[in-house]
């Protein structure tokens, strides 16, 4: 082939393949920025991923999503400190284990308090009447997980030592299985288990969180993230508090669309939603000392390995 042709040649592949590239243009992620978040099988942003809305909000701006499940706070924390994600959400008791792990996030906003959507369950026909006769048993709960401080708070106030109950750290789905086998005594659980253990097992609630813990939910972000990105992060939190908005507003609706994700019936889960609160707000002097109250309990029962500041990592409004 002489030189010539050589150039016409290439002209005609360079031409074909801008059209195939105009036709079938690269995704979002391959060009642009990607927000990596974490999610739990519950809560306001597997609705928001549900809707697909966030992606809608963020492609004009040259912005994509990615979405990965965790079963639980604690292995989302692992996971933002790893840098495997961005922007996650957590019950109040995984950010003090990650803070005293030294990980490297801020929090974000946080939903209002919501008391009644953990609980201590015991089986219906169970001898056990109040937290003082967990003395000696076995109770399964998630290490490191929102519960984990109720047990705590429930345990002090009725007298009984952390030391006098045998905890069994589990997560949820191991949890219901030895809660259903008669394998352990109690479970320390959070929404929707919580309300699939009541109706399926007719599970009773020895005592939830009402007067004894506010069962914050807080939105989290590596800190490299949030400082690089800080509009991202504001972008995420009005989708978010969107979300919220139209939940509360049409909670048998958004029952329903959560079933359909995640299994649960929608009867069930719209008894989850009505123990829920809802409007995302930034940290306040009351959150962030009711954070420090879990993070000093913990540490004086040597469950974390050092004291922490939790005001140090919360990112203030405007930055």
């Amino acid at each position: 082939m002489n030189k010539s042709r050589r150039i016409v040649c290439g002209a005609s592949l360079a031409g074909a393949l801008a059209v195939l590239l105009h036709a079938f243009p690269q995704p979002a992620s391959a060009a642009d920025h990607v927000i990596r978040i974490g999610y739990q099988k519950y809560g306001n942003f597997i609705l928001l991923k549900s809707t697909g809305a966030l992606e809608k909000k963020l492609a004009p701006l040259g912005y994509g999503v990615e979405w990965t499940e965790f079963p639980s706070g604690p292995p989302l924390l692992e996971a933002l400190n790893a840098g495997a994600i961005d922007f996650g959400q957590a019950g109040e008791t995984p950010p003090i284990f990650a803070q005293a792990a030294a990980a490297d996030f801020v929090y974000i906003a946080h939903e209002p308090p919501a008391p009644k959507g953990e609980a201590i369950l015991v089986p219906k026909d169970s001898p056990i009447k109040t937290i003082a006769d967990l003395k000696g048993k076995k109770v399964a709960l998630n290490k490191g997980s929102n519960v984990h401080y109720l047990l705590v708070k429930l345990l002090e106030q009725a007298g009984v030592s952390y030391a006098d109950i045998q905890p069994v750290f589990l997560a949820p789905a191991d949890a219901r299985a030895a809660f259903e086998r008669g394998l352990v005594d109690a479970w320390v659980i959070w929404d929707p288990y919580q309300a699939a253990a009541e109706a399926a097992l007719a599970a009773r609630t020895l005592a939830n969180g009402t007067g004894i813990v506010p069962n914050n939910q807080f939105y989290l972000a590596r800190k490299a993230f949030a400082d690089a990105s800080p509009q991202a992060v504001d972008w995420v939190l009005d989708a978010v508090a969107e979300t919220d908005r139209w939940a509360e507003a049409n909670t048998a609706t958004a029952a329903a669309k959560l079933s359909a994700g995640i299994g649960i019936p929608a009867p069930v889960l719209e008894v989850a939603l009505g123990r829920q609160t809802y409007g995302v707000r930034p940290l306040d002097a009351e959150t962030v000392a009711a954070q420090q109250a879990i993070a000093d309990t913990f540490f004086s029962l040597g469950l974390v390995p050092k004291h922490v500041e939790v005001s140090a990592i919360v990112r203030r409004t405007g930055s």
